[in-house]
């Protein structure tokens, strides 16, 4: 990630919500569908410098029981968790392209944006350790070194408590993970960054949403090292759109 990154994206499951939901919540360590992210720049008008293509980031979610692979691209074509396979430490992932609801193929933008697929951490593998996770998207293979982190307390393998969580994947991003209607994410109306946190202020859904519970990736941008490990946690304060609550940033 460059400097240049001052963003707020919000992000809406792609694929069957019941199908999603029973992955997350039955066994995370299995092949678990992703959620994808759709921009929506904030007022400085910024955008995100180019980078490589293999310059791939990871996040801690859900207590450990889930994680985030970030990667750069469009940001209609997100690609989802096809397979995940552990030995020891190591976590091998395999990325897809989202199929479309028709079928059909699908039409991607040119954009180019970070964006977070999520899957269900193996079981066996330990979030307090470093965990270095071998990612795959089509011609593309990226190693990741993430951090293990004391602090966290879920299993992988058991089921998710479907509140909200967020991590770091690197010293400006944040991937936040809501759980709710695949068919009305969240949208950030603003992003207020104040000494030890932010305050993220979402827009209310006034359409029809479904009944399902999805998990929905936003990704939040910062100012240059927000994530320090010698500073108090970072607290996100949640505003609106039924989401009010605070969530600690899981550091990197």
């Amino acid at each position: 990630m460059t400097s240049s990154l001052r963003l707020v994206m919000s992000a809406a499951a792609v694929l069957a919500t019941a199908l999603l939901v029973a992955g997350c919540a039955t066994s995370p360590g299995s092949s678990t569908p992703s959620t994808s992210s759709a921009p929506t720049p904030d007022d400085s008008g910024s955008s995100t410098a180019p980078v490589t293509e293999d310059d791939f980031e990871a996040a801690w979610l859900d207590d450990g029981r889930l994680f985030a692979i970030v990667t750069w691209g469009s940001s209609m074509c997100v690609p989802v968790v096809d397979e995940v396979t552990a030995s020891g430490q190591t976590v091998t992932v395999a990325l897809v392209d989202a199929p479309s609801a028709d079928g059909a193929e699908m039409a991607c933008t040119e954009d180019l944006v970070p964006r977070a697929s999520i899957g269900g951490v193996p079981e066996g593998v330990d979030p307090k350790q470093d965990v270095e996770f071998i990612v795959t998207v089509g011609d593309v293979t990226d190693d990741i070194d993430l951090d293990g982190n004391a602090a966290l307390a879920g299993t992988p393998g058991e089921p998710s408590d479907f509140l909200p969580s967020a991590g770091w994947f690197d010293d400006e991003g944040v991937v936040l993970l809501t759980w709710g209607s695949s068919t009305c994410p969240p949208v950030v109306e603003n992003l207020e960054e104040q000494p030890g946190g932010a305050t993220v202020t979402f827009k209310p859904h006034d359409g029809i949403c479904t009944m399902d519970m999805a998990p929905r990736a936003t990704m939040l941008g910062f100012s240059d090292d927000s994530d320090d490990s010698d500073e108090d946690d970072f607290i996100l304060t949640l505003v609106g759109d039924n989401l009010d609550g605070t969530v600690t940033v899981i550091g990197s």
